[in-house]
């Protein structure tokens, strides 16, 4: 891999990123060990993961707000230790009473920072906005600051303002999250202009509202991400759509100059830009 995350972005010539969404869970559990080992394996660009803050003050894996439907445990994870977590058996895949225990147990931050370090980088999803000055103190710690990202919200002045001396002194590669289908998409767009961050996260309604806001950003030298995923879809703009048809949905968002897709179908369009490069 590129020596850092931002070298490999800003390379003119990459093909568009591949953004494993929770890891390679389609063959071990979201947001663990395997997961992301199986994503290193596969050669993805990028894995994401879901970073949460345990009541002892350490970090770890993990998307919800329960640990129901990955361990089959009725227990908010921030309130038990970390040692207490590293012990909790993860289900297979996505989850939830169809899929079997694994083995795999509940990781911490550290731990999956020894496994990637040099080999895959990392988008981290901090489910609360105020523990980004930590995990970006983690991630130094751990020396992977440049191979990791950070994101959050650029809405208003007083988060420009925030991101600008809490976390961007850090050193660690921040993307501003986008709302194009928002009111006030503009006044988004001016911060982003301002604050210049090396990517941004867009959604959309209408793919119009895309094409502008790309084309305003490759002025700035700010690459566009965008998400294929079911969960969080942009209309018309889903996984499974580009499963039926990849040109229609990745082929379009690439061509209006999306260098970035996080997907859960990561293999799939990882074959699909083998053959658009042939």
């Amino acid at each position: 891999m590129p020596k850092t995350y931002r070298e490999f972005i800003a390379d003119p010539d990459r093909a568009c990123a591949i953004i494993a969404h929770r890891a390679a869970w389609h063959s071990a559990p979201e947001n663990s060990l395997a997961g992301i080992a199986a994503a290193i394996e596969a050669g993805y660009d990028v894995v994401e993961i879901d970073i949460r803050r345990s009541a002892d003050g350490q970090y770890f894996l993990l998307h919800d707000d329960t640990l129901l439907r990955m361990a089959g445990v009725d227990a908010v994870p921030e309130t038990l230790t970390l040692e207490q977590l590293m012990r909790i058996e993860l289900r297979d895949r996505d989850g939830g009473p169809d899929n079997p225990m694994t083995g795999e147990t509940v990781p911490s931050l550290a731990q999956v920072f020894e496994l990637t370090r040099g080999r895959i980088f990392i988008d981290l999803d901090v489910k609360h906005v105020d523990m980004l000055p930590e995990v970006t103190a983690a991630a130094r710690a751990m020396g992977v600051a440049d191979e990791v990202d950070l994101k959050a919200d650029l809405r208003t002045r007083a988060d420009f303002d925030w991101i600008s001396s809490a976390i961007l002194p850090h050193g660690v590669p921040f993307m501003a999250k986008t709302r194009l289908e928002e009111a006030d998409a503009e006044t988004q767009l001016t911060l982003l202009e301002e604050l210049c961050p090396f990517m941004s996260e867009l959604s959309f309604e209408r793919f119009d509202q895309l094409v502008a806001a790309t084309v305003r950003l490759q002025d700035k030298g700010i690459a566009a991400w965008v998400n294929t995923l079911e969960v969080v879809v942009n209309p018309g703009f889903g996984d499974n759509a580009a499963l039926l048809d990849p040109e229609a949905i990745w082929g379009r968002l690439i061509d209006a100059g999306v260098s970035a897709i996080q997907t859960d179908e990561p293999e799939a369009l990882k074959a699909f830009l083998a053959g658009r490069r042939r």
